[in-house]
Parts: C-alpha cells; structure tokens; sequence
C-alpha cells in the first residue's frame, strides 16, 4: 500500500497542537531520534477535540527515552516500561512515549508478547483501527496516513489497518472498542469488521472483565449509546459479555400482544441520557449509573413471563428479579461495590412509581419512596420518566403529569421536614433509658417500630413518642425473639449512647 505523507498547513492544525509537543518533538529529533504524535490525540485533532492525554510513538528505546525526558518532564514513571512505554507529566500533559512496536500475540493469552519494531509504518499497522492509524511527524507536523485514515474519518467509517480477523485475533479486545468508538464517535462500522465481530465473538472470553467493564462504561457514556450496544447485541458479543440484554429480545406471539422489551431497553436508555444535568445539576452527565439501570432495568422480564388467559402477559415481580440478574452481571463484570448497589437499587425501585396516578398516595408512602431511593432519588426521578415509552400520547401526559405531581408532594413534604435523613424521634440512647435495657438486638426492634411510626405519622414531640414506644413494649410478651429486623441499619447494632451521639 502507498504511503500517504501530506504536510499539515501550520495555519489550520499548528495552533491546536500545544507547544509541549513540538517542543518534545525537537529534543528528540535533535539526539538523531523520530517522534510522532499518534493515535487518539491525532484522530482528535481531525475531530475538532482535544484530550489532556498524549500518546506518541518513537525508534527511541525506553532508556534513549529516559535519558532525553528525566529532566525535561515535571515527573515521570517507568511503570509500562517493559512494553516500551515510559510516562511522563508536564505542563498539566499527561504523557506516552512508547518505542515502535511490532506485536505479536499469544492467541491464548490476554497478554501480548512484545517486540520492539524500527518502523513507523509497522507500528501504525499494529493498531486497531485505521482511524487511530495516523501519525503526525515531529516537530516538522507531516501527517502520516498509510491506512487511510483521513478517508475514514471523512465517511465515518470503522475499519482495520489490515484484516479484522487479524487485529482482533491480535487482542479481542477490539472488538469491544469497536462498538465504544460506535457509541462515542457516531461512526458505521464495516461490514467487514462486523463480521469478523460475529464470527470471532467467543474469542472475548480469553479478555480480563475488568477490560471488557472499562470498555463497557465508555461506550455506555458514550454520545450514542444505543448504537454500541445494538452492535454488541447484534454481533453476539452480548451473549458474553451482557447475556441479560440479549435475553431481552423475546420472541413475539402472534396471540399475545405485548411491546417489544429490547427496542424498548434501548428508548429508555436514550430518554434517560437526555434527561442528565449539566455540571452543576442533580446528576451531571454522562451518569453511568442512570444509563446502566435504564439499559438493565426490564432484564428480569424473560424470566418472569407468563401469558395469562384472554392473551395478556405479565411479568410479576420483574423489578426483584432483575435487580438480582443485574447484581450478578456486575459481580462477573468486576464492578465495585457502590457502583453495583446504585444500579441494582435503581432497577428495583423502577416500577415503585406506578399505582401512584390511579390512587395517590398518603404522606407515609411518598416517605417511603423517598428513605428507599436515598441519594438516589434525583435518579430514580429520570429513570422513571423515561421508563414511558408508549406512542399514547394520552397515557404518556397522564403518567408525565402524575409524577409531576409526585415531584410536587416531595417538594412540600421536604419543607415541612427533612426527608432525606428520616429518623426515629427518639435515639438509641433514649430507648435504653425509657425500657431499662442494654444494648442488643431487642433495641434495634424498638428503633424500627419507632421507625416505622416516624414513616406513617411524621415527626413527634417527644413525650408522644415516647409514649407510643412503652404502649409498644407493653404489648411485648416477654420471651419476644430479638432477631435483628431487616433493612434497618440499626436493626440488630448496639447503639451505645457515644455512638449515638456522635
């Protein structure tokens, strides 16, 4: 394949390129060494983006590398060393500089085996995708384009530098980066890619899942998220890395009617990332957490589809379920603790809205709702509006207008009261002293009673409260079992007045 070298015109590309790279470029150049900047930052520069992250390329060795930048960077690390890179800091820059390489990969292994190349041309072929392909030589800025690139971005189209059976056999991996670069950039990606996609899904498997979670979050906080992960669906790579969204592809029955539970996933991952804040707004975007739980939010629905007489179908307790499949999926995906509880919290609570238009609800529920959402709730707010996804234009105002209502009740219950930290009007403290025990299990049984009336009648003067508390412990047999109850975190915990108190 001809090589493509084009100058850059200064005028158009020099006054996006920060000093800090021609000047590096210059230091190398003149210890009789190439430098090019590479990859993402040159694709962005196309774009009209720019990124803190420098990645460049060099015949360099790390220590030629080192021995040019030890004094020159504000720090630097050795820690990629062994793969040719050595990172660096300067001016607010965070720094690549990795020796060209020519790859070669155990196909059995998630690692690749390292060899260091002497041509840019190899290393640019090495790389994923011919958008990321391109090189720009310095510090004279001539672009370096063997793959075409430029032509690429051009008709936004996802292709490889060589075969796509190649590249992905080289790291599985990039297929997973295909379908992010799908949702991130708005790019096609071509056939031939897609196919190899579809025939080499499985080879996924030998990929870490804590690289197949990071791909993941980028592409669901990407600008098109619904395209990346139709791709992963449609592919199969879902069926291993996200089997639950493939599973939502229910096959249809002529004689039961019901809405199309994948088509519909995707609308309200879509609706639910257009209802995300800026900055400075209740939940700033993109929020992974909100587009997670909308994307995963029906996931127990296959497992919990009946169809019922007269052609109905229900899916009864899907929220429960789905909230389970979701906290599995994410275990098996490495996520951590916090983020895997908000999602799954999300998921359960999606449905706790509905009955609210027909009936309302009474002081004590909408409490409820908002204790169990927590610091949650601003998301819980979108995910259930989103979750309306009907062409009834009537139903889709009756619902809208019903959680504005909801929305309203919140608002005038949180003036009267501080809703988000609802506690019982008495401490643990207090409890102990009133029925004369010591810290135990039957404390914490007091504590959600007290809870409990806290929930229904809202705030008590004390001497009420403590009132309803001795009219409970009277009404107490005496052998009462002390089992901790459940879902309260002062259930069950020695609540010493110091703890209290804190």
């Amino acid at each position: 394949m001809a090589h493509a070298h084009h100058k850059i015109d200064s005028h158009t590309v020099d006054f996006r390129v920060d000093p800090v790279v021609l000047e590096l470029g210059r230091r190398f150049v003149a210890a009789g060494h190439e430098l090019s900047l590479v990859g993402g930052p040159v694709r962005d520069l196309f774009l009209g983006r720019t990124s803190p992250d420098l990645d460049f390329t060099t015949d360099a060795t790390p220590d030629q590398t080192l021995a040019l930048i030890k004094k020159w960077a504000d720090n630097y690390w050795e820690i990629g060393r062994a793969f040719g890179t050595i990172g660096m800091r300067k001016d607010g820059f965070q720094i690549e500089v990795t020796t060209y390489r020519a790859e070669a990969y155990d196909p059995d292994s998630r690692k690749p085996v390292v060899a260091f190349g002497t041509s840019l041309t190899d290393d640019l072929q090495r790389r994923d995708f011919t958008i990321n392909a391109m090189a720009l030589r310095l510090p004279s800025l001539e672009l370096v384009d063997p793959f075409g690139g430029v032509r690429d971005l051009h008709a936004s189209v996802l292709a490889t530098p060589g075969s796509p059976e190649s590249s992905f056999s080289d790291d599985p991996l990039r297929m997973m980066r295909a379908a992010r670069f799908a949702a991130q950039l708005g790019v096609s990606v071509h056939r031939d890619v897609r196919r190899a996609m579809t025939d080499m899904a499985d080879r996924i498997a030998i990929i870490s899942a804590e690289r197949v979670r990071d791909e993941l979050v980028k592409l669901i906080c990407g600008d098109s998220p619904r395209v990346g992960v139709d791709l992963l669906v449609d592919t199969g790579l879902a069926d291993h890395v996200l089997p639950e969204v493939s599973a939502l592809r229910l096959e249809s029955d002529e004689h039961h009617r019901h809405k199309d539970v994948y088509q519909h996933s995707l609308q309200v991952l879509e609706q639910a990332a257009a209802l995300e804040t800026a900055a400075d707004g209740a939940v700033p975007g993109p929020d992974f957490v909100l587009r997670f739980a909308a994307l995963m939010h029906d996931a127990g629905k296959p497992a919990t589809r009946r169809f019922e007489p007269g052609g109905a179908v229900s899916f009864r307790h899907h929220d429960m379920v789905g909230a389970k499949l979701t906290t599995k999926r994410m275990k098996a995906l490495r996520f951590d603790n916090d983020t895997i509880k908000a999602v799954a919290r999300l998921v359960e609570l999606h449905m706790r809205f509905y009955g609210y238009g027909d009936a309302g609800w009474s002081d004590s529920a909408v409490r409820r709702y908002v204790t169990d959402a927590g610091p949650l709730l601003d998301r819980l707010h979108r995910l259930t509006r989103s979750d309306v996804t009907t062409r009834n234009q009537r139903k889709a105002e009756r619902l809208a207008f019903a959680y504005d209502d909801l929305e309203d009740r919140i608002a005038a219950l949180r003036e009267q009261e501080s809703l988000d930290a609802v506690r019982p009007d008495l401490d643990g403290a207090r409890i102990m002293a009133l029925l004369g025990i010591r810290p135990g299990p039957v404390v914490g049984r007091a504590y959600k009673f007290l809870l409990n009336e806290r929930m229904d009648h809202g705030p008590l003067p004390a001497d009420v409260a403590e009132a309803r508390l001795l009219q409970w412990w009277a009404g107490q047999p005496e052998s009462a079992p002390a089992e901790p109850a459940e879902g309260n975190p002062s259930a069950g915990v020695d609540l010493s007045p110091s703890e209290e108190s804190q």
